[in-house]
């Protein structure tokens, strides 16, 4: 049994497809077939049931892998303990989050003090993504909403985020600064695409408000919403976060949403028991107070 054997079978439980393990492994199928086969015959139990092509992680399967991925674990955390001996201004920081909107700015004013600090950057668009990485130890924090609310992770709240309706400058409602959701409940709706935390947090506020939003149009990023808002193809959600991006303030008019309230928490989250390079651990410490002065 070797790492490799375990590294083909670590990605085979987790898709449950051989064919699509053998091209993310970038592997002929029959080949990982067989090392797969082989390792079962040296654990001596089968580690999937079969029904033709289709292959499902049995309860071996399942307590292996539990240990695989512990194994793993372990030897990124070894990396990484031993790429921090070499100092803090040469670490490299894996980093989730939902709102990649914040990140330039962020970004930018902390390599300003720590300019040879490396990122590898994801962007999720749901809160169990991300919860799911940080378990499986692929990143070492995340920026994220709603808490994670999960034994052995570890989350500190970094700012209450009030969201907003906009609408075009020539909507009905635009020589106003508040709305109560209620009034456009008749208007057609440009959203996230469903999954996303902000299109989970806004159909929730729409159905305290009594209605279900008429949706016209469904994207990825906030940025084409506003732009289908300006061009009067509807109205959208848009948070307080994102709003401070905006290119051209005078595109669109943001509205209050005085009731139902509306607004989410973002936090920081991490991994307690995952290895935090020191790098790791001073921009965490560093979003922190980041945040603060934005509240501020």
């Amino acid at each position: 049994m070797d790492l490799l054997q375990l590294k083909y079978f670590q990605t085979v439980a987790r898709l449950e497809h051989m064919t699509k393990a053998a091209r993310q492994l970038s592997i002929a199928q029959p080949s990982l077939s067989q090392t797969i086969a082989r390792l079962e015959e040296e654990l001596g139990v089968p580690l999937f049931d079969r029904k033709g092509r289709e292959i499902r992680l049995n309860q071996f399967g399942t307590v292996f892998l539990r240990r695989v991925e512990r194994i793993f674990g372990e030897l990124e955390d070894a990396r990484h303990e031993i790429a921090d001996l070499a100092g803090m201004e040469h670490g490299r920081i894996a980093l989730a989050v939902v709102i990649p909107q914040i990140l330039p700015d962020l970004l930018r004013s902390f390599l300003a003090e720590h300019p040879h600090v490396s990122f590898h950057l994801f962007h999720q668009h749901s809160s169990e993504t991300v919860q799911q990485q940080l378990e499986q130890g692929e990143i070492d924090l995340c920026i994220t909403s709603p808490p994670i609310e999960q034994a052995g992770i570890g989350w500190t709240s970094l700012m209450k985020e009030e969201i907003y309706l906009m609408v075009p400058p020539n909507h009905r409602l635009a020589n106003r600064t508040s709305i109560h959701l209620r009034e456009v409940e008749h208007e057609p709706f440009v959203s996230l695409k469903p999954g996303s935390t902000m299109r989970d947090l806004t159909d929730n506020c729409c159905r305290q408000a009594g209605f279900v939003p008429r949706v016209a149009f469904e994207g990825d990023e906030p940025s084409t919403l506003r732009g289908l808002v300006t061009a009067g193809l509807g109205v959208a959600f848009i948070s307080e976060l994102v709003l401070r991006t905006v290119v051209d303030p005078a595109a669109i008019v943001p509205l209050r949403i005085e009731e139902p309230r509306c607004d989410r928490i973002i936090g920081l989250a991490w991994r307690k028991e995952h290895y935090l390079s020191q790098a790791a651990q001073y921009f965490r410490d560093f979003v922190i107070q980041y945040f603060k002065n934005i509240e501020e």
